[in-house]
């Protein structure tokens, strides 16, 4: 965007002056540019204008001008690599084109607006759903196969985008998806980590993190917007003083500045124009290179304030075993927020409302409890820059958030030490205890003789030492709080948020199921699926409405069409089972049934007792007769995921399952009847494999800790069944396809606290199939005993998670599957009939949800 300084349009006078403003413009402001730009030079921008191209020899004329142009390369030495980047670049022009004429209409319109905030957001790869999204993959696909080159190859030299690393990104990247295809005013804010997460290696069967260099290559999908710098400042101290007016202002300075340089990604909507954005930020310093000392000869120091503000931006969760790297992720989140407060506050200036009409114009959602010193930052902006009132500018900060909470586990809810907050952000905690104070003053009246429960709600626990508690903060100052599955927003409301209901009552809390894009988790992931699928539901109008997927359950029993659905489902089986040769070095039976569990690694989630099971089908096919061995069912078992690197007791799970699959993939009187791989350095491309290939996927974690999981109904969706517990959306999915069309075993939520008290104060017996397991582990079977100690204590002890008293239950059900996969009609028809009703979890529903009851917005269609 442009503005014009010189109001004129007599051409005897200076052409006007090109002024860049990171802001945007209001549609006063638009009028008066557009206005004071000559009739001549308006004729030529219209004549000349970039627009979208709309056919192959389009298409191909601007790959080879990228080609040529932006690589420097020619027909000669344009390899896939180069290919790749030329079509991204073609197809981002395109999306660009249609990002400018969102933007404007948005401002134009001057509609309230959505900002959604996420650490996360686990992308994937871009050029796939950009093209699928645009409505324009037949077309380059068809473009570059005349160019010599096939569409898949290009695709695989993409990158994903290390943005993220389980279900909260997962959850973030379909949200501003629908965002966008529901045609919601919306923007992302997040940050642009360098190395990711990490890549994940196994080495000696353990997990060992490395540097994922995502931006080795330039990344044609995101806009440098070097000129939107915003000074972001951390340490230091605060004065206070009386102005001229009697008013105390309250001053935070003497710290030291960072800068937070905005990268802009655009984020197509699916069967529309609307292309909203997602704005990343990368941490800079304000001073790259010290001349001084580097003439001095202290070359190291020259550039330490450079590699010091770059840190911020490096890594998603530094490990914070250790002070150090709590502090990096404290700072890493008030650098994220700070930016993103500041440009949407400068947004929101632009229109030169009252600051009372704020909420009226902006909602902001917190995706977890990251976010939420947005809460606080909002507050300093407002009294301490704006000079808005304490009450006024706390009614406009509780009016504009909305706060999303992921967890119903106490240890998983984010705390910071106060020392460690005082020395860091010194004004903002100031005014955390003046929001406290002014909280617990108004709990104290509602509730004189409960003293017990003003310490039970205080933002500050009253440990050793303090920790402020950000989950209550993002309660307190928000006017929603959403659980994300109904059992979930239920157990918020009745354990860990229970004294906050009684105090704001029930209406404040809420429930929005999660959901999933169809777009890339069927269409793209599965298109011989959705193309099938496309056949009985007459068009693709499912991928914009789910629910016209019932039109495909008339067909659950007919013998053609289940023959289709199970050559749809070998297809994507014998595709994983090449990945595996590829990436691990031996086959796969694509007849055996394949039973998966990808997801990030954690205790509550319970991938050892998928292990341990596995072990115990291991022991029993090595007890089989020959005879009992052909009636069995083959299985290959499926892991993948990542630990956190601190985390000892995942990462000794991850050694587990290589170790299993070291001695079962090797063992010749097992053969085919059992195979157990673990696919390092799980994530999105690689999901796009594994999950259409599934026959069962494992959702198993303890009942009540689940908060939702998504990866549930993305295997669902592709024609795979669940064995899960009745916790998260396994109970809403069961609801939806029907008790016969998944697998459940377990104790029930209700039932976990009494089996966890007689564990700590009872003797209870282990599970004699479990005792077995952990024999065969302590016996060597699987390498090194004491590697596992603390592993199998975990159980035998207080068992927290419940691994032994549900691990009969856990055989039963897989004994019932096993049974179930041999008779392959009846398999089919379930299969059929639970995607046919999966029109409940599109992430579409969901937006439409979170629009009506939390951020007030209304679409705006692109005309």
């Amino acid at each position: 965007m442009s503005s014009y300084s010189v109001s004129t349009t007599s051409p005897d006078l200076p052409r006007p002056k090109h002024r860049r403003t990171p802001t945007g413009f209001s549609p006063k402001e638009i009028k008066n540019i557009e206005a004071s730009i000559p009739s001549e030079s308006r004729q030529v921008w219209q004549k000349f204008g970039v627009k979208e191209f709309g056919g192959k020899e389009e298409f191909q004329q601007e790959f080879i001008r990228h080609v040529e142009t932006t690589l420097a390369r020619s027909m000669y030495n344009c390899d896939d690599l180069a290919a790749y980047q030329a079509a991204s670049q073609a197809i981002r022009d395109r999306l660009i084109v249609a990002w400018n004429k969102t933007q404007q209409e948005h401002t134009t319109k001057d509609r309230k607006r959505v900002y959604y905030l996420s650490l996360e957001f686990l992308m994937g790869r871009a050029m796939d759903n950009a093209m699928l999204n645009a409505g324009i993959k037949d077309i380059t696909k068809s473009g570059v196969a005349d160019l010599g080159f096939k569409i898949e190859d290009l695709l695989e030299q993409e990158p994903d985008a290390a943005l993220g690393n389980g279900g909260l990104g997962r959850l973030a990247a379909c949200f501003i998806d629908s965002i966008a295809s529901t045609n919601y005013p919306g923007w992302g804010y997040g940050l642009r980590y360098q190395y990711g997460i990490f890549k994940q290696r196994i080495v000696d069967g353990y997990q060992v993190e490395s540097p994922d260099y995502w931006l080795t290559f330039s990344n044609p999908w995101e806009i440098p917007r070097y000129e939107i710098q915003i000074d972001i400042m951390f340490y230091g101290y605060t004065r206070k003083y009386t102005n001229d007016d009697g008013k105390v202002v309250h001053v935070w300075e003497g710290g030291e500045q960072v800068q937070a340089v905005a990268y802009d990604v655009p984020v197509p909507g699916y069967g529309t124009e609307t292309t909203n954005n997602l704005r990343l930020w990368a941490s800079k310093p304000t001073r790259e290179f010290d001349f001084e000392k580097f003439n001095a000869g202290d070359y190291e120091s020259s550039v330490r304030e450079s590699q010091k503000a770059e840190t911020i931006s490096a890594v998603l969760y530094p490990n914070d075993n250790f002070y150090s790297g709590k502090e990096l992720r404290l700072k890493q989140q008030y650098f994220w927020v700070a930016a993103s407060l500041n440009d949407i506050v400068r947004r929101f200036k632009k229109t030169h409302r009252p600051w009372k009409e704020f909420p009226d114009q902006v909602a902001i959602q917190l995706n977890d409890t990251h976010p939420t010193l947005a809460v606080v930052e909002l507050q300093r902006i407002l009294i301490d820059m704006e000079g808005v009132e304490w009450d006024a500018a706390w009614n406009i900060v509780t009016n504009t958030f909305g706060y999303t909470n992921h967890t119903v586990l106490p240890e998983a809810l984010e705390k910071w030490p106060v020392p460690l907050f005082t020395n860091l952000l010194p004004r903002h905690m100031e005014i955390i205890y003046e929001i406290n104070l002014f909280f617990l003053q108004k709990v104290e009246k509602m509730f004189p003789k409960e003293r017990d429960l003003l310490a039970r709600v205080s933002i500050i626990e009253e440990s050793t030492p303090q920790q402020v508690r950000m989950a209550y903060l993002a309660i307190i100052g928000s006017h929603k709080v959403n659980g994300v599955a109904e059992l979930h927003s239920e157990l918020i409301k009745t354990t860990i948020f229970k004294d906050f209901v009684t105090i704001y009552g029930p209406d404040k809390f809420m429930n929005v199921t999660n959901g999933i894009t169809p777009r890339r988790w069927l269409h793209q992931a599965n298109p011989k699926l959705s193309d099938l699928i496309a056949t009985k539901v007459g068009s693709y109008d499912f991928l914009k409405d789910l629910n016209l997927l019932k039109k495909i359950e008339p067909f659950a029993h007919d013998p053609k069409f289940q023959d289709e659905w199970v050559t749809i489902k070998k297809f994507n089986k014998a595709r994983l089972a090449a990945h595996i040769k590829q990436s691990n070095g031996f086959d796969v039976n694509v007849n055996a049934l394949f039973d998966v569990q990808v997801k990030r690694i954690h205790e509550y989630k319970r991938q050892q007792m998928n292990v341990f099971g596995v072990i115990h089908r291991y022991l029993s096919i090595k007890a089989m007769t020959e005879e009992e061995k052909k009636e069995a069912t083959p299985r290959v078992c499926v892991f993948g995921g990542k630990s956190a690197p601190g985390y000892y007791m995942a990462k000794t799970i991850i050694k587990l399952i290589n170790a299993v699959s070291e001695v079962v993939n090797a063992d010749a009187d097992v053969g085919d009847l059992l195979k157990v791989v673990f696919i390092a350095d799980y994530n999105v491309s690689k999901a796009e494999i594994i999950v259409p290939a599934s026959d069962i996927s494992q959702h198993i974690s303890t009942a009540g800790t689940e908060a939702s999981g998504t990866s549930n109904m993305k295997f669902v969706l592709n024609g795979g069944l669940i064995l899960g517990t009745v916790d998260g959306a396994n109970i809403e999915i069961t609801r939806e396809v029907g008790e016969n069309n998944i697998f459940l075993f377990g104790h029930l939520a209700e039932s976990v606290e009494d089996l966890r008290h007689k564990h700590r104060f009872s003797d209870v017996p282990l599970d004699p199939n479990l005792a077995k397991v952990f024999n065969a582990i302590e016996s060597g079977t699987f390498g090194d005993p004491n590697i596992y100690g603390s592993l199998i204590s975990s159980v035998t002890g207080s068992d927290y998670y419940l691994v032994s008293d549900d691990f009969q239950s856990y055989l039963d059900a897989q004994k019932l599957v096993d049974q179930d996969f041999k008779n392959k009609d009846t398999w089919v028809s379930r299969s059929i009939t639970a995607v046919a009703n999966m029109g409940f979890f599109s992430s579409d529903r969901a937006i439409d949800e979170y629009a009506e009851s939390i951020w007030n917005v209304e679409p705006i269609a692109m005309e």
